[in-house]
């Protein structure tokens, strides 16, 4: 439950317009609901400032279905991750305006009504079959609320496409760096600009790639400072993370 419908309900038993058995029965669910098969964490806004977002592989159609449903109910903005299309035709039967983003697998369901930052969140990535991560990232910064711009196919096999862009890396607040194959572009822009850059690294590659693994040693091998790690194909990780820094930057810097 998000902290102003809390306010709201406590304002309505305070000012007599409901009664407390009332506000009692709308409080029952928290601080989780229990479906037997999942238990929702509807305190989880009031604590770290977002609902809690649901991960679609490996759970039931109709289990996901009934889940964003009892969510929707409770908060402006749900967002559901590693949604394929047929999980979307399913909710969208239910909750018809459920909006999907088939290149980044999420679903979303109504908006955080607050204007997007001042400060960018800059999501890069090295090649186009990079895409799918760098947009789950991109579209999960944006939900929260970050400004958000895209850098693709900059990859290190052509560094100058890259270097052409060095304007825009250095007005990022935050940057988000995808990549496969070797692993190297965040090194590379690390040591190009003084925002941090969240690395990602993703399962594109050849067999000695390993399924992201040496894309991933080799980001946390980085020899430039300011790079932080999230783990393989986390896109959605690097969104979030991502727009934490940003606000927190806007914040720092409104400070007198």
């Amino acid at each position: 439950m998000q902290a102003e419908l809390l306010r709201d309900l406590l304002n309505e038993v305070r000012a007599g317009t409901r009664t407390v058995e009332s506000a009692l029965d709308r409080l029952r669910d928290l601080p989780f609901e229990n479906l037997g098969y999942a238990r929702l964490d509807h305190h989880r806004a009031l604590r770290t400032g977002f609902p809690e977002v649901v991960f679609c592989e490996g759970k039931r159609v109709e289990q996901i279905v009934e889940i964003l449903g009892r969510l929707a109910q409770k908060h402006k903005l749900i967002l559901a991750t590693r949604a394929s299309r047929e999980v979307f035709d399913a909710v969208t039967e239910h909750i018809p305006a459920a909006n999907y983003f088939e290149s980044a697998r999420i679903i979303q369901i109504g908006a955080n009504g607050v204007e997007p930052t001042s400060t960018t969140v800059l999501v890069v990535c090295a090649g186009t079959a990079d895409v799918p991560v760098a947009d789950e990232a991109a579209v999960t910064a944006a939900a929260l609320g970050s400004r958000v711009e895209k850098l693709y196919d900059v990859g290190v096999a052509g560094v100058h496409r890259l270097l052409a862009a060095r304007e825009r890396l250095n007005a990022a607040n935050v940057i988000v760096v995808v990549a496969g194959m070797d692993g190297v572009l965040p090194t590379i822009v690390g040591g190009l600009v003084a925002a941090p850059v969240i690395a990602v690294p993703t399962s594109i590659g050849y067999g000695t790639g390993l399924g992201g693994l040496s894309a991933l040693m080799t980001m946390l091998n980085a020899c430039a400072p300011g790079i932080a790690v999230v783990n393989i194909d986390n896109g959605f990780g690097a969104g979030y993370l991502g727009h934490l820094i940003n606000i927190r930057g806007v914040a720092d810097k409104s400070e007198p």
